[in-house]
């Protein structure tokens, strides 16, 4: 350790002996210059002490800001500006010290113009290390790929970057491409943009590239689509970045390239992201997520960790799921952490111990039974579940700051168990916000991709079986979003919502099921049919994410629709509590979603 200790601490003075030098000789080119190259000895005796002087308080700020003490990047722009700065104090202290003199050792504009100069070769020796380093680190063009990326922004710089500093690399960027005009002649760490999309056929050829790294972190689906399309025609391989809601913790990195999946192609949205906004109602709160080990609830929950909150309570009634989603935050957890609460909605008096016990301050209710089918063969599963359990958390949450209840593009406009149950939970949060103090609001989203039970999951399962995909209509379509883009919404959501209300996600244009499947189908590993089944009891044709009446009201976010919602009386849920046949419960769920508001109460 101590050879170690002294070879670090030699190497580090290395800097402080590039800058005396800069400053010797920049001091001496300056007396040189002022006198015609013709010195007399008196000059030069001002010279030398003007170097001592220099190199003494270069040693002395280049130390206090960090300079010579491994503080900085070498070479990096923290760096530079540091070097700038004390070269800068440097030369302000010697000429205030000639000038304070009566008689000058040398001319007090010697220490500027030697600084100048001293600045120059400081910076030089500085930037022609750091391209000698790049230069070795750079990956050997005989054992890498040469590969092509679409786009020239902040992901496709640090892409770059990561990829010239892996001499073990994989890939060596050839060039990019980039739709935006102003960007034509750029080069990023001397990569040149070599054109639009409509060149990529051309790029790909004159490089000889293999392979196209699609590096835009947030970017529509239909770009990704469009790009893919154009790259597989060139007869090269397509790859993704992941987008920007999954690359929350870290900036991209040539390890998070990966496969296209059908996610990217079919449930990617631009996603304006407010840090601001969500840090202030999450970061030091006591936050509970109901329904934690569901897709929605575990992605919340990974979110959400991310924001710092006091306290993080994870309750679902499935202790497989609870698990799963605690390993995914903290490895080393384990299932006593009271973080993970075990405990079912439909026990009011088990829910309103949690709330009296942890005092949340923020939920985000996300628990509920979601398959149309299912729900509409056991409509009572709906009740007790997704409207009594829904209200027996209202209940309990009698000192919450803020309740997001997670609803349903199936609430606007109901034609099934699970619409009419999800729009009853919207009504009765929306009666809530009258009574409470806190803000209540609801956030209304569609299809979710990769979310349990999805289409995605269920095309994929089919695939792995060697098809058929069962499609119910040629002409069905849905709202589709990622998983991480969803969550990532409804949390920015919940920090703008107005109490009472629901607010809509941005969905994108709606799309066709069968391209869905056309999708997954290109994706698989060998060929599989699709057949069409017809749509079931309760589906539609096509869904929609505003009811009838509601206006499209966008105050806050490009991205995030807020309307009105009505509320409901508790009182008006008795008749669906009878035993009763199933299809007279479904007609009674559907009278009590069309139930008129009551009049406005006092809260």
């Amino acid at each position: 350790m101590g050879a170690r200790s002294w070879v670090l601490r030699h190497r580090r003075l290395l800097p402080l002996l590039v800058d005396a030098t800069a400053w010797a000789a920049g001091l001496l080119a300056a007396v040189l210059a002022r006198y015609d190259f013709a010195p007399t000895r008196r000059s030069l005796a001002g010279a030398l002490i003007a170097i001592a002087v220099a190199v003494v308080l270069q040693a002395a700020i280049g130390h206090t800001r960090g300079l010579y003490r491994g503080r900085y990047r070498f070479a990096g722009f923290d760096e530079v500006r540091a070097v700038a700065t004390s070269t800068a104090l440097v030369a302000f202290v010697l000429t205030a010290f000639v000038l304070l003199l009566s008689r000058h050792p040398f001319p007090a504009g010697l220490p500027a113009l030697g600084g100048t100069v001293a600045l120059v070769m400081m910076l030089a020796v500085r930037y022609a290390r750091r391209t000698q380093q790049a230069r070795h680190q750079r990956p050997d063009a005989r054992s890498t790929a040469p590969v092509i990326l679409f786009g020239a922004g902040a992901a496709a710089v640090k892409l770059v970057d990561s990829m010239l500093q892996d001499p073990k690399g994989r890939y060596l960027p050839a060039g990019l491409i980039d739709d935006d005009p102003g960007k034509r002649h750029l080069r990023i760490f001397n990569v040149p943009v070599r054109g639009a999309r409509d060149d990529i056929a051309r790029a790909l050829a004159d490089t000889g590239a293999g392979l196209l790294i699609f590096a835009v972190a947030n970017a529509d689906a239909a770009l990704v689509r469009d790009i893919r399309d154009r790259t597989l025609a060139a007869g090269a391989q397509f790859k993704v970045v992941p987008s920007v809601t999954e690359l929350m913790d870290h900036p991209v990195e040539v390890g998070d390239v990966r496969e296209v999946q059908v996610t990217d192609l079919l449930g990617r949205h631009q996603i304006d992201t407010d840090l601001t906004a969500i840090g202030g109602y999450l970061t030091g709160k006591r936050v509970l997520v109901t329904g934690a080990g569901g897709s929605i609830g575990s992605e919340l929950c990974r979110q959400i960790h991310h924001f710092g909150p006091a306290e993080l309570m994870m309750l679902d009634r499935d202790e497989t799921s609870l698990q799963a989603v605690q390993l995914s935050i903290d490895p080393q957890a384990r299932l006593e952490d009271p973080a993970v609460i075990l405990a079912d909605l439909r026990d009011a008096a088990r829910i309103r111990e949690i709330f009296r016990d942890r005092r949340p301050q923020v939920v985000f209710h996300a628990a509920a039974l979601k398959h149309l089918a299912l729900l509409q063969r056991y409509p009572a599963e709906a009740v007790k579940t997704n409207v009594l359990g829904t209200l027996n958390v209202l209940d309990a949450a009698q000192a919450v700051e803020r309740f997001v209840n997670i609803s349903t593009d199936k609430a606007a406009d109901p034609s099934s168990v699970l619409g009419y149950s999800k729009r009853i939970t919207e009504r009765l949060t929306a009666w809530t916000a009258r009574r409470r103090q806190g803000t209540f609001l609801s956030v209304r989203f569609g299809n979710v991709l990769g979310s349990r039970g999805s289409v995605f999951t269920k095309f994929s399962a089919q695939i792995a079986d060697g098809g058929p995909l069962t499609v119910t209509h040629p002409d069905v379509t849905r709202y589709f979003m990622t998983l991480q883009e969803a969550v990532h919404l409804v949390i920015q959501a919940a920090a703008i919502g107005q109490d009472g209300e629901a607010l809509v996600l941005e969905m994108g244009s709606p799309v066709r099921i069968a391209e869905v499947a056309a999708q997954m189908a290109q994706l698989a590993p060998a060929p599989v049919a699709v057949e069409y089944i017809g749509l079931r009891p309760g589906e539609k044709l096509a869904e929609t994410l505003f009811g009838a009446g509601e206006v499209d009201h966008r105050p806050f976010h490009p991205l995030i629709s807020h309307v009105e919602v009505p509320p409901l009386d508790t009182a008006h849920l008795r008749p669906l509590l009878a035993d009763i046949d199933s299809a007279v419960l479904i007609a009674r769920l559907a009278d009590t979603c069309a139930l008129p508001a009551p009049a406005p109460a006092l809260r």
